[in-house]
């Protein structure tokens, strides 16, 4: 993952950063707000550690996953319903319903 996704959805990343750094405090994140220099700063006062170890710190927990709570942010999923309109053929919407796959039944 890419720091901008981390910045965009900042809230959706707390838990991931608590997972990561327990210490971590959600007051602290809140005012943090995703600015990448405040939270290396703030990783290296919590591990007592230099910014360049906060930093590779950093780098190392964005090869993670994407949170689900970011994966389904709607942002997100409108995002890669756009993409997906190179495989949908000429004509066809995106969005359109896609019944005829067997995957949307007729009983709700």
């Amino acid at each position: 993952m890419k720091w901008h996704h981390v910045q965009e959805n900042w809230p959706a990343f707390y838990e991931a950063i608590l997972d990561r750094w327990p210490d971590a405090d959600e007051a602290d994140l809140e005012e943090i707000d995703g600015d990448q220099r405040a939270f290396i700063a703030y990783i290296a006062e919590l591990t007592g550690g230099e910014p360049a170890d906060a930093r590779e710190e950093i780098r190392e927990w964005l090869m993670g996953e994407l949170p689900s709570d970011v994966v389904m942010d709607p942002r997100h999923d409108n995002h890669s319903i756009a993409l997906s309109g190179k495989y949908v053929g000429e004509g066809e919407d995106e969005s359109d319903d896609d019944a005829r796959f067997g995957d949307d039944s007729a009983d709700g």
